[in-house]
């Protein structure tokens, strides 16, 4: 049977070597010059450096499906870091978060007295609250929608607090709006709103204490070199440059794709570009829908003649206001004018990202999703990020800078991003579970999706958890097609 792949992002290349496992022909059609998608670097002569997902989370999770994809722990190493990220606050306080609980405990009576219960009493209900959500919405899909609005399930949201949104949500454990900004930011990993997105997502802050906060050596990116590796080896046709056009169908199947001009029959087809984005090519057959991007980014790639060895790899620098920001990314979509910073130095633990002696910084700025900026002309913001960097945490970093590149929502948006959203789609109450794109996601029987903007969402094992439910739902839907072949 013929498998085709339109697209060669993380969640296509574990579909097929997923796939090929279970004796498909895969072929895997990406339109650049290189697989992985926002899983890549930024090079410069000697240096190299992630260019979109660095934190890697879940590590259990993303080495079992690693494992069953063919991929043994050896072929890669996960540094665990301790502590897992430093927070500073405008006022000059600092907060780390470690994976000991008693390390943690000790942090908050050192800066944030009288706060040691609330964050025992946060991690005791996110406990119980993370087994029920990774099971009831992380592991499972929903192609038939009606299997969500069970009574189980909804008790479940009701336990989870879907209904409030995460900042809000932690009022209940933190007194200190500081704790509050520590513990809300992650849902900007995936580009959600922490005043919007529903308290589900603050299992994604329990989830870096319980489970720990991971770099992998040689970058995130590496990952895409093993998995090159692999499926090559296991006999999947790789086709780079090759841009998909277009769906032919008989209005019940899919029958084949058109790339570069030329037909390619096949019998199942994934697709994993960013589904907003390509969903156009399944019309009429895929329900129409407004949706919300996440946010975008604005990504400052530089390589520097030392190390700041007294950094941490992970350090956030809070604006004085995170509520503005907020609100100026998503509600009135202008540009931050005093912006939280995400900063990332790798080199600090990993000395083959550039020359000896030498380093790469990464920073993110969460910024608007669209095009209605023009980023060229925001000189001055970009100053403003160095110039902030350099004050808080890389004393004299311009005179130590090498060489700069920056990524903006605009070049999102001409890589195929929706709207220039670095995350899919935002993870609002009605863009997540039941009501997100599923891994079938059009009426067409043998169209399936994987990516960012699937069921169960953002981050890279995420992404991979539902490629592995995806190519799931198809093995049972070739069982009930006997696996007759249909391309001829």
């Amino acid at each position: 049977m013929k498998a085709s792949i339109a697209g060669g992002g993380i969640g296509g290349l574990i579909t097929a070597l997923l796939m090929k496992k279970n004796g498909f022909n895969v072929t895997i059609f990406e339109k650049s010059d290189r697989l992985g998608g926002r899983l890549s670097y930024v090079s410069e002569g000697d240096y190299k450096v992630d260019e979109g997902p660095t934190i890697v989370l879940l590590p259990e999770m993303l080495q079992s499906i690693l494992r069953e994809s063919g991929i043994e722990d050896e072929e890669y190493e996960l540094v665990s870091l301790d502590p897992l990220y430093k927070l500073h606050f405008a006022d000059g306080t600092t907060y780390s978060k470690f994976s000991d609980f008693k390390k943690q405990m000790d942090e908050l009576k050192t800066n944030f007295p009288g706060e040691e219960k609330g964050f025992a009493r946060f991690m005791e209900d996110m406990d119980t609250r993370f087994r029920l959500g990774k099971d009831q919405f992380l592991e499972k899909a929903f192609v038939d929608r009606r299997s969500f609005w069970t009574q189980h399930n909804i008790r479940t949201l009701l336990k989870l607090k879907a209904y409030r949104n995460v900042h809000h949500s932690l009022k209940t454990y933190f007194r200190d709006d500081r704790l509050r900004q520590a513990y809300s930011l992650q849902t900007l990993y995936i580009g959600g709103n922490p005043f919007e997105s529903p308290a589900m997502y603050s299992l994604v802050s329990y989830s870096e204490h319980k489970h720990g906060v991971y770099y992998m050596k040689g970058g995130y990116a590496r990952l895409v070199e093993i998995l090159e590796k692999v499926l090559i080896e296991s006999g999947v046709e790789i086709r780079k440059n090759a841009l998909v056009q277009s769906i032919s169908s008989n209005g019940e199947r899919a029958e084949g794709l058109y790339v570069n001009g030329e037909y390619h029959p096949s019998d199942y087809l994934i697709m994993n570009g960013d589904f907003p984005s390509v969903s156009h090519m399944l019309e009429p057959h895929v329900p129409k829908r407004d949706y919300t991007p996440s946010s975008g980014c604005l990504l400052l790639y530089m390589g520097l003649d030392k190390v700041y060895k007294e950094a941490s790899v992970h350090q956030f620098f809070m604006g004085a206001d995170f509520q503005k920001h907020m609100r100026e990314v998503f509600a009135s979509k202008t540009v931050p004018s005093d912006p939280s910073i995400y900063a990332f130095h790798p080199s600090i633990i990993d000395s083959s990202l550039a020359p000896e002696g030498k380093s790469v910084l990464y920073a993110l700025v969460p910024v608007p999703s669209g095009n209605h900026i023009d980023w060229e002309q925001q000189n001055e913001f970009v100053e403003s990020i160095i110039s902030s960097l350099e004050k808080r945490g890389f004393p004299n970093l311009r005179e130590h800078i090498i060489w700069k590149k920056i990524k903006t929502p605009n070049d999102a948006n001409r890589e195929g991003l929706f709207e220039g959203g670095s995350f899919g789609l935002a993870p609002s109450l009605f863009q997540s579970g039941v009501f997100r794109p599923q891994v079938r996601p059009s009426r067409l029987k043998n169209v399936y999706a994987a990516g960012a903007s699937i069921h169960p969402g953002g981050g890279i094992p995420l992404v991979m958890q539902g490629a592995k439910m995806m190519v799931s739902e198809l093995l049972e839907d070739v069982k009930k097609h006997k696996g007759v072949s249909l391309s001829g």
